[in-house]
């Protein structure tokens, strides 16, 4: 049974990818698209196998997703486009501290990283941090600890005292 699937798979996603490429006219996309419908097709293929031609199911599974994914894409621009410029945010240019720390952040561990931007960054107090990662308040305050070490090491400042009152 799994070699029948094995066998439709390789006998059909380079063509169904080169049809869905003429359908999407992103190549990426068509390989994405052709492999949801491979995965979805996996699952019922106790019924597909009895299928004249399964590949029919899984091209019009595959193109059904690519007009979905239009649909997403078309409702966003839309979205965008109804926006008052003014509304927009307005991305303040990038100084060269601010590159500075952007480099030295991304040199953190991510669990450090997430609880800097979190606290320092968006002004999410400590207990509120610990809630969205679901930690312990004392583990967001040791990754803050460590990740303050290492950030004023590479940033060659002295650290400061915690913020008090944000716990």
């Amino acid at each position: 049974m799994a070699g029948e699937f094995e066998e439709l798979y390789t006998s059909t996603f380079g063509r169904l990818v080169g049809q869905l490429f003429l359908v999407t006219g992103d190549l990426h996309e068509a390989e994405e698209v052709v492999q949801e419908a491979f995965t979805r097709a996996a699952g019922r293929w106790q019924r597909l196998r009895e299928y004249d031609v399964p590949e029919q199911w899984v091209r019009r599974v595959a193109i059904n997703l690519a007009t979905d994914s239009r649909r997403r894409v078309r409702r966003r621009l839309a979205v965008l486009a109804q926006l008052d410029s003014e509304a927009a945010a307005v991305v303040p240019p990038i100084s060269v501290d601010g590159l500075a720390v952007a480099a030295a952040l991304a040199t953190l561990p991510r669990r450090q990283r997430q609880v800097v931007v979190l606290h320092y960054l968006l002004d999410v107090p400590v207990r509120e941090v610990a809630s969205q990662l679901s930690v312990p308040v004392g583990t967001v305050k040791s990754r803050l600890a460590r990740a303050r070490s290492a950030l004023a090491a590479q940033l060659d400042v002295e650290i400061e005292r915690p913020r008090s009152g944000h716990g």
